[in-house]
């Protein structure tokens, strides 16, 4: 399963993932943000799981509505979810002002 690969290279590393589709407006709006802060914080795994192409991990991982972020750590769901939001907000803020 490439999911629990990925998790389990990033160890004991925060790891980020959105779950979005290619047809999703907002979610389109996320990729230069999405970007920007797996640039910003290197030290952070980074992935994206399109929901249309994997169905059964967005079942697994409880996803009712796209964009969703879900933190891991050492493979377990963490909740981080008002710092992540913080996070996002001001990169969306910066890229609207540019």
């Amino acid at each position: 399963n490439e999911f629990k690969t990925f998790l389990t290279a990033a160890g004991h590393k925060l790891s980020v993932v959105e779950f979005s589709s290619k047809w999703c407006g907002p979610c389109k709006r996320m990729v230069p943000v999405f970007h920007a802060m797996s640039v910003k914080y290197q030290n952070v795994f980074f992935a994206n799981v399109d929901v249309n192409n994997s169905p059964e991990l967005a079942e697994t991982c409880h996803i009712k509505t796209i964009p969703t972020f879900q933190m891991f750590k050492k493979s377990q769901k963490v909740t981080l979810f008002s710092r992540i939001k913080r996070i996002i907000c001001c990169y969306r803020s910066e890229f609207m002002s540019n």
